[in-house]
């Protein structure tokens, strides 16, 4: 099965950008639709953004024209831009392949985010 590794995350101050990585250990190439997902701290995971094999996207409303999603099938990996973050944009940050509401690959380790001043 492929495996997921996400990186990217760190501390930043609000306001300020990361981009966030997620590396594929196989092809993503016949995966239609790859996600972003976020767990803050004492919460539940939630989806944070879309994209399918054709490049449409979609995103939670409180991200919307804040966070980029991309994919790079030649490199088997998935990005996550984010820009004007804000302290409620901490949380660990995971990606999966996606069918409808279901993952259909086992969670990578995560990377955490933290914005803070």
């Amino acid at each position: 099965q492929v495996q997921l590794v996400e990186s990217g995350g760190g501390l930043v101050q609000p306001g300020g950008s990361l981009r966030l990585s997620c590396a594929a250990s196989g092809s993503i190439s016949s995966i239609n639709t790859m996600a972003w997902y976020r767990q803050p701290p004492g919460k539940q995971r939630e989806l944070v953004a879309r994209i399918t094999s054709g490049g449409s996207t979609n995103y939670v409303d409180s991200v919307k024209g804040r966070f980029t999603i991309s994919r790079d099938n030649a490199k088997n990996t998935v990005y996550l831009q984010m820009n004007s973050l804000k302290p409620e944009d901490t949380a660990v940050y995971y990606c999966n392949a996606v069918l409808g509401v279901l993952t259909l690959l086992s969670w990578g380790q995560g990377t955490l985010v933290t914005v803070s001043s």
